[in-house]
Parts: C-alpha cells; sequence; structure tokens
C-alpha cells in the first residue's frame, strides 16, 4: 500500500497516466477510430478486388468481341438481341 501511494504523489506517473488516458480514448485519433479504419480498409480493399475481377472480365469480353462471330453470338446470346423475321423464346428455370 505504501508503494501505490508513493506512485500515486510522483507527477511523472501522473501525468503519464493522464496522457494515455487522453491518448487512447479522448483524442480524434484514439483508438476506436483507428479500429474503425482499419475495418473500413479491409471493407474497400475487399470492395477493390472484386471491381478488379469484373474489370478483367469485362476486358476479356471486349477483346472478344473484336471478331464478327464473337460479336454475333455476344448480341443473340447475352444481350438477347434478334434478327427480323426470328422469334426469341426465353426459358428460365426458378
Amino acid at each position: 500500500m505504501i508503494k501505490f501511494k508513493k506512485y500515486i504523489k510522483n507527477k511523472y506517473v501522473i501525468a503519464t497516466f493522464i496522457f494515455l488516458i487522453y491518448s487512447l480514448f479522448l483524442d480524434d485519433v484514439d483508438l476506436f477510430t483507428i479500429i474503425d479504419q482499419k475495418q473500413k480498409l479491409n471493407k474497400l480493399n475487399v470492395t477493390q478486388s472484386e471491381l478488379q475481377a469484373k474489370l478483367n472480365s469485362t476486358k476479356i469480353s471486349l477483346s472478344k468481341i473484336n471478331n464478327r462471330t464473337e460479336l454475333e453470338h455476344f448480341a443473340r446470346e447475352i444481350k438477347l438481341f434478334k434478327k427480323d423475321n426470328e422469334e426469341i423464346f426465353v426459358i428460365s428455370y426458378e
């Protein structure tokens, strides 16, 4: 108990304790803000990787449709375009 009172009366220990409390909990960039920002950064990195994958697949599709037959295939099967005098039936399974 005497050691504890000795540390409480020391002004450097008190100043260090107040500084730690302020910097960890009360400052604008406190511990909770840092954790929240890291979580947001991780979510943004995941989103970036998903968008990068979509971009790569779009680039591959774009490079494929340079050929006339591939362009017709893309237009007919994916965009459901049709020629004159032609009917298209779309069958979907639930």
